[in-house]
């Protein structure tokens, strides 16, 4: 087993490697593979990562464009479909860090199913309805922030950090989620809050969204060795949260 934290690029972070796995810290705003959402587009992770590695690479899950962290690739086709497998018998585990408008507190359970969002280029071969489905996911508040500008019909800014524990992996699921809760993620142009993303474009300077896959946990499924890859939120997610710090306080849970 080789564990590496290595820095190859502005957008090739490799987290760990061994003979059957490589696993990167994905940028936010980079595609996975080439698709039609973007006929335009010219990177790509599996292009760039092959690149760095000198070796075809085989995507295990997605990350949606604008959310960054942990994305792991197989070497093979054989290992690919068995961490695929391990992902739907929810064998693995993955957490994300967010930051949410409001304040969420505490820790809870959010079970609400979700209707099946098509692709109008990747689905639109579907005439068939798809029934809602199962969705399922664990979140903890892990610090809150009061920042005294006011931002539509708010007086102040709030903010919540949550750590985010999906149990399925359903089409946008986390961001979904937190909307249903009322706390969308800061940055979330399909489902958020647009008068609290442009705040935090042209008062705060960012431009992304705040969510970032920043630890996974499983079962290696050739050597059978626990594995366990973690990583910060990308640069200008960790920017934010230091620019927001001072403005932290403490509430009754």
């Amino acid at each position: 087993m080789n564990v590496v934290t290595e820095q190859i690029d502005d957008s090739v972070r490799i987290l760990y490697q061994d003979d059957y796995l490589v696993v990167m810290d994905k940028p936010p705003g980079l595609l996975v593979h080439r698709s039609p959402i973007d006929k335009r587009e010219t990177e790509f992770a599996v292009q760039k990562l092959r690149d760095v590695v000198g070796r075809h690479v085989f995507p295990v899950h997605r990350l949606d464009r604008p959310t960054s962290g942990i994305l792991v690739f197989a070497f093979d086709g054989q290992t690919a479909s068995k961490m695929g497998q391990a992902m739907m018998a929810k064998q693995i585990e993955k957490q994300y860090t967010a930051l949410v408008r409001g304040w969420l507190k505490g820790a809870g359970f959010i079970d609400y199913a979700l209707r099946f969002k098509a692709d109008k280029f990747a689905d639109a071969h579907r005439v068939k309805p798809v029934a809602p489905q199962e969705a399922t996911t664990e979140y903890s508040a892990t610090a809150h922030y009061r920042l005294p500008f006011s931002v539509g019909r708010y007086s102040e800014a709030r903010y919540t950090l949550v750590k985010l524990r999906p149990f399925t992996g359903r089409k946008h699921q986390l961001r979904r989620h937190l909307v249903h809760l009322r706390h969308p993620i800061i940055g979330d142009t399909t489902h958020g809050d647009g008068k609290q993303n442009k705040f935090a474009r042209e008062e705060l300077g960012f431009r992304h969204l705040a969510l970032s896959c920043t630890c996974m946990t499983f079962t290696h499924p050739v050597t059978g060795e626990a594995i366990s890859v973690s990583t910060q939120p990308h640069e200008d997610f960790l920017r934010l949260l230091a620019d927001i710090k001072r403005f932290s306080v403490e509430i009754n849970i």
